[in-house]
């Protein structure tokens, strides 16, 4: 995962909590706007989403925060 995808998905997840409390849900396009300006980060997020972490269309964005803060 890429520096920028990692930053991203920890500032969106942070927010979402924030504005929605613990138990906010989201998927990966959650990290992308409706447009696909960015094809390549989005299929990263896809890819990690869901082949290396076979995770549900929707998780916990606590969940999210804290799978990506202990990646090295």
């Amino acid at each position: 995962m890429t520096p920028e995808l990692k930053t991203k998905i920890i500032e969106v997840c942070t927010k979402m909590i924030e504005k929605k409390g613990e138990n906010v849900g989201l998927s990966f396009y959650a990290f992308f706007q409706n447009k696909n300006t960015n094809p390549l980060l989005l299929m990263q997020a896809a890819t990690w989403w869901i082949q290396e972490h076979q995770l549900d269309h929707f998780e916990k964005a606590t969940k999210i925060k804290t799978m990506v803060e202990s990646m090295k």
